[in-house]
C-alpha cells in the first residue's frame, strides 16, 4: 500500500518538472506568433507617362467621352451604338465587373456579427446494448427538438477583414476600368474598319476611271497596230496595263467587302442585318498632342487605371496575408429551446444558453504562413512591373501615332503639290489635244497620271484618318478615372519595385 504514495510523489515530481518546459514552449509559441512580418510601404508609381522631348504641335483638348461624334457621320454613329448595344467582347468585360463588385459583398459579409437560426426535430432508437442500456432509461424510442438562434462576431483587431474588403473593392474598380478599355478597343475597331470601307469606296471610284482610261488607250492602240502605223508591243503594254487596273479595281472592291463583314462582326449582327452604307468624303483630320499629355495620360488611358487598382487590390492582400500570423479573436452566442419531450419544448425549463469566446493562436504550421506572405509579396511585385510596363507601352503608343500623323500631314502636303502639278499637265494636253497637235494618247496618260496620284492621295488621307483613331486610343479615348488610388504615392516609375520594401 506504500507504494502508491511513492508513485504519487514520483509523478508530482515529474509535473513540477514539466511545467518550466511547457511554459516555456508556450510562450515560444506566443512570442512565434506575435511576429508577423512588417506591414509594407505603399509602392512608389510613376505619376507621368514619359513623352519628354517629343517636338509635335499641340493638340487643342483631349478626346471627348463620345469622341467618334466629332467626325459628324451619323452612319458611324449607328454603328458604335450597335456594337456597344450587342458586342459579346463588351458582354463578357461587363461580367468581369458584376463578378468583382459580387465578391465585395462576399468580403463584406464576411465581417461584424452574424445571426442564424436553427429549428430541427429527430426522432431516434437507443440501442439496447450501448453505454446506457435503454432498459435503464425506460423507454427505447424518443424525440429530440432544438429551437434556437446562434450569433458570432469576429473582432477584425488586425484589419484582415476590412483589407479583404479593400483589395475586393479595388479589384472592382480594375474591372470597371478595363470595361472601359475593352469598349475603347471595340469603339476605336468599329470606327477604323468604317472609315477604311469608306476609303476603299473613295478609291473603287478612282479605280473605275482609271480602268476607263486605260480601255480608251487599248483600243487606241489595237486601231495604230491594226492600221501599220505602231509595232504589236504597243498593243500588248496597252493590254497589260489594262489587266493591271481591273486587277486592282477587283481587289479594292473585295476590300470593301471584307471590311462590311468585320464590321458585321464587330456589331454583333450577321452581315445581311448591316445596315446599308453610303459613300462619304473621309474626314479632314488634325495632328499634334495636348499639352498635358505626359502629365494627364496616368488617368486617362483605361489599361494604366487598371493597372494601378491592380497595386492597390494587391497591396491590400499583402496586409490580409500578414494578418494572418496574428491571433484572432470571436464571441458566439446561443440562446434557444431544446426537449426531449416535444410537449414541454416551449416551457421555461427548456430553455438553452451558451457564450462563447474565442481565441485562435496560429502556432505550428509548417512554414504555410510565410508561403502565402511570400506569395502575395510577389503578386505584389508582380503587379508593380505591370504597371511600369503598361505606362511605358502607352508612353510608345502615344509618341509612334503623335509621330505618324505628323510625318503623313507632311507627305500630304507634298502629295498635294504632286497632283496640281500633274492637274496642269493634264489641262495642256487637252488644249494640244483640242488644237490637233497632238492626238488623245497624250491627254489619256497624263490622266492616268492624275488619277494615280489621287488614289496614292487617298491612300494617304485613309492612313491619316486611321492615325488620328489609334491617337485618340492611345490618349484614352475620354475615358477620366473616376478617383485615384489613396494609398499609392507618385515618384518615378524606376523605383517602383523598390517600394514594395518593408519598413
Amino acid at each position: 500500500m506504500k507504494a502508491l504514495p511513492d508513485k504519487d510523489a514520483q509523478m508530482k515530481h515529474v509535473y513540477r518538472a514539466m511545467r518550466p518546459l511547457a511554459v516555456s514552449a508556450l510562450a515560444l509559441a506566443l512570442t512565434a506568433c506575435a511576429m508577423p512580418p512588417h506591414r509594407l510601404d505603399p509602392p512608389r508609381l510613376s505619376d507621368n507617362v514619359p513623352l519628354a522631348g517629343l517636338d509635335v504641335p499641340a493638340r487643342a483638348g483631349w478626346p471627348a467621352a463620345e469622341w467618334w461624334k466629332a467626325y459628324h457621320d451619323d452612319q458611324l454613329d449607328r454603328l458604335v451604338a450597335m456594337a456597344m448595344d450587342q458586342a459579346p467582347d463588351l458582354a463578357i468585360a461587363q461580367s468581369r465587373v458584376g463578378s468583382a463588385e459580387q465578391s465585395i459583398r462576399a468580403a463584406a459579409a464576411q465581417a461584424g456579427l452574424s445571426i442564424n437560426g436553427n429549428a430541427q426535430v429527430a426522432r431516434q432508437r437507443l440501442s439496447e446494448h450501448g453505454l446506457i442500456p435503454a432498459r435503464f432509461l425506460g423507454f427505447t424510442w424518443y424525440n429530440q427538438a432544438d429551437l434556437g438562434v446562434q450569433l458570432q462576431y469576429d473582432f477584425d483587431w488586425w484589419g484582415k477583414t476590412r483589407a479583404a474588403v479593400e483589395s475586393a473593392v479595388d479589384q472592382a474598380h480594375a474591372a470597371q476600368a478595363q470595361r472601359s478599355a475593352a469598349a475603347l478597343a471595340l469603339q476605336y475597331a468599329v470606327a477604323d474598319t468604317y472609315f477604311g470601307w469608306q476609303a476603299d469606296q473613295a478609291r473603287l471610284a478612282l479605280a473605275q476611271r482609271q480602268l476607263a482610261v486605260q480601255e480608251r488607250l487599248t483600243r487606241i492602240a489595237q486601231l495604230r497596230v491594226g492600221q501599220g502605223v505602231d509595232l504589236p508591243d504597243e498593243a500588248s503594254r496597252a493590254q497589260a496595263q489594262l489587266a493591271a487596273a481591273r486587277e486592282m479595281k477587283i481587289a479594292i472592291d473585295r476590300s470593301g467587302q471584307i471590311r462590311l463583314a468585320a464590321l458585321a462582326s464587330l456589331v454583333g449582327v450577321a452581315p445581311a442585318d448591316l445596315p446599308k452604307l453610303q459613300p462619304k468624303p473621309l474626314p479632314n483630320v488634325s495632328h499634334g498632342l495636348p499639352a498635358d499629355a505626359g502629365l494627364d495620360l496616368i488617368a486617362r488611358r483605361p489599361d494604366i487605371a487598371a493597372s494601378r487598382w491592380q497595386v492597390e487590390a494587391a497591396l491590400r492582400q499583402t496586409d490580409v496575408a500578414r494578418a494572418q500570423f496574428l491571433p484572432d479573436l470571436s464571441l458566439s452566442a446561443l440562446a434557444g429551446l431544446s426537449s426531449i419531450d416535444l410537449g414541454k419544448l416551449f416551457s421555461a425549463s427548456s430553455r438553452t444558453f451558451a457564450v462563447t469566446p474565442a481565441l485562435h493562436l496560429p502556432l505550428f504550421n509548417s512554414g504555410l504562413l510565410q508561403a502565402n506572405y511570400g506569395l502575395s509579396r510577389a503578386q505584389l511585385d508582380g503587379a508593380i512591373a505591370q504597371y511600369c510596363s503598361v505606362v511605358l507601352q502607352a508612353a510608345r503608343d502615344v509618341s509612334t501615332q503623335a509621330l505618324t500623323a505628323e510625318m503623313l500631314a507632311d507627305r500630304r502636303e507634298q502629295q498635294q503639290t504632286q497632283i496640281a502639278a500633274d492637274r496642269q499637265i493634264l489641262r495642256a494636253a487637252e488644249a494640244r489635244a483640242h488644237q490637233g497637235v497632238r492626238d488623245a494618247r497624250e491627254s489619256l496618260a497624263a490622266e492616268a497620271q492624275l488619277l494615280q496620284q489621287q488614289d496614292a492621295a487617298a491612300q494617304l488621307q485613309a492612313q491619316a484618318v486611321s492615325t488620328d483613331l489609334a491617337l485618340i486610343k492611345a490618349l484614352g479615348g475620354g475615358y477620366r478615372m473616376p478617383e485615384a488610388p489613396a494609398s499609392t504615392t507618385s515618384t518615378n516609375s524606376a523605383n517602383a519595385s523598390s517600394g514594395a520594401h518593408s519598413r
